[in-house]
């Protein structure tokens, strides 16, 4: 590897680093604040709250690695034009897209990096860190997970404890449906099979239903069956996909696609992460052009501002696309993608004016 390209990487990774680890800070500091005031009423050890906050910071950073690498590259470029270092380079017959190329390059295989190692090793941290935190809020007797045999639920109702098991969802309804209701003690009291039950209130009912109880089987036309869970509160269990690392994603996929679950914010989710190296290639090209386009004599805070602007204006623009593929306006791969079309569109307007600068 040549002696500039060496220097070039090296200089963003500094860059990288240096802006990461602010940014890390600063988002563990917020969440040291929200923990300790979560937990100001409830008793716990004093460093649990930290504890906590560690094991959040890096999801939430992963979510921030956009305006990172903006940053990142906007400081690596101020850093060689401010002793005319990029001059140097220019002398030994390096142009501006050269430079330029060696830093998309490095973002790419960065952004890669932190797809298949930083986000599922964050995405696993958020998982632990949502089973220690469920057991101090309210639904912690309140369970609900999807396996390939199915949805299972554990529900506490007036004392009793309901285990539910169904082979599908079909829009409002449960498709091959089990509950056992155990009391206090985990003693059988009924045990409930139908084919179908409608789920769409709290108050659920069971059509068709056939009872055991205490030895004796009974066939019931109707049955209302109170529990904690309705059709809205069961999609919206599952919605924390961050907890979740790639293989995880793919596989609740699969297991909603078993349930007939709709797979719309998975799908997303997945193809926002498949999408990350390039999202974080063009935010470094867009520094790039920002600090090359905007006269040499402009203050280099007005470009970091400038910058964050745009960042900001990306990151609307992202979430307007995402909310049109949840709410199945528009294509799944055309929500996620089509912002990144038109940030490279306008990148491309801009880059090939650099060379003459």
């Amino acid at each position: 590897m040549k002696v500039y390209i060496k220097f070039i990487i090296q200089k963003f990774l500094k860059s990288f680093l240096f802006v990461s680890t602010i940014i890390f800070c600063l988002i563990f500091i917020l969440n040291l604040l929200t923990e300790y005031e979560f937990f100001r009423e409830i008793e716990v050890l004093y460093y649990f709250p930290i504890y906590l906050s560690i094991l959040n910071s890096p999801v939430l950073l992963f979510e921030m690695f956009p305006f990172i690498f903006l940053l990142s590259s906007q400081i690596c470029l101020i850093n060689l034009l401010k002793d005319n270092q990029i001059q140097t380079l220019k002398y030994s017959g390096l142009k501006n897209t050269n430079i330029f190329i060696i830093l998309l390059t490095t973002s790419f295989l960065t952004g890669i990096i932190i797809v298949i190692l930083f986000y599922n090793l964050s995405s696993s941290l958020k998982n632990v860190y949502l089973d220690l935190k469920n057991n101090y809020t309210s639904d912690q007797e309140y369970l609900a997970v999807i396996t390939k045999n199915g949805l299972w639920i554990k529900d506490n109702v007036n004392g009793n404890i309901n285990i539910i098991n169904a082979n599908k969802i079909d829009d409002k309804f449960l498709i091959g449906v089990s509950i056992t209701e155990l009391d206090e003690k985990f003693d059988v009291k009924r045990h409930i099979e139908t084919k179908k039950v409608d789920i769409s209130k709290k108050e659920w009912i069971i059509f068709h239903g056939s009872v055991y109880e205490k030895n004796e089987k009974k066939e019931l036309n109707s049955i209302i069956f109170l529990s904690n869970f309705d059709y809205e509160r069961i999609q919206s269990l599952f919605s924390n996909l961050s907890s979740l690392t790639i293989f995880q994603l793919f596989q609740l996929k699969k297991n909603y696609d078993l349930l007939s679950l709709s797979t719309t914010e998975i799908r997303i989710q997945i193809q926002k992460i498949l999408s990350y190296p390039v999202y974080l290639t063009l935010m470094t090209l867009l520094s790039c052009i920002i600090m090359f386009n905007l006269k040499r004599n402009k203050s280099n805070t007005l470009k970091i501002s400038f910058g964050l602007f745009l960042s900001v204006v990306i990151y609307y623009m992202n979430n307007f696309f995402y909310v049109l593929g949840k709410t199945e306006k528009i294509n799944i791969l055309f929500s996620v993608w089509t912002p990144l079309i038109i940030l490279l569109i306008i990148n491309s307007l801009y880059i090939l004016k650099i060379n003459e600068k």
